[in-house]
């Protein structure tokens, strides 16, 4: 039903910044508000971790405590989008980052919680 696709992954300098989109079909706009909406990342040899999420509901995100002061997810539901900005970014943040979403998905945090995985974007975090 629902595709997603990743994009504006690359190569960022230490402490440099980036915003990473998520372009979703199968959504009508009328209906795109009643997606939850998430972000995982997949370092070389690890497994896929939590990253941020949007609830459909309206007004809260939620973010792994160790990436809460630095990334912000937002979504644009009338574009089908939604976004990570990350900032101060370090090498331990290189990895392929997921977009993910569930039809009105009320738990947020595990690979389980969302039904539909974009394809990832590789961000790289060196000098």
């Amino acid at each position: 039903q629902v595709q997603l696709v990743e994009s504006g992954g690359g190569l960022v300098q230490p402490g440099g910044s980036l915003r990473l989109s998520c372009a979703a079909s199968g959504f009508t706009v009328s209906s795109s508000s009643s997606y939850t909406m998430g972000w995982f990342r997949q370092a070389p040899g690890k497994e896929r971790e939590f990253v941020a999420a949007s609830s459909w509901t309206g007004g809260r995100t939620y973010y792994a405590d160790s990436l809460k002061d630095r990334f912000t997810i937002s979504r644009d539901n009338a574009k089908n989008r939604v976004y990570l900005q990350m900032s101060s970014l370090k090498p331990e943040d290189t990895a392929v980052y997921y977009c993910a979403a569930r039809y009105r998905g009320s738990t947020y945090y595990t690979l389980g919680d969302y039904d539909y995985w974009g394809q990832g974007t590789k961000v790289t975090v060196s000098s």
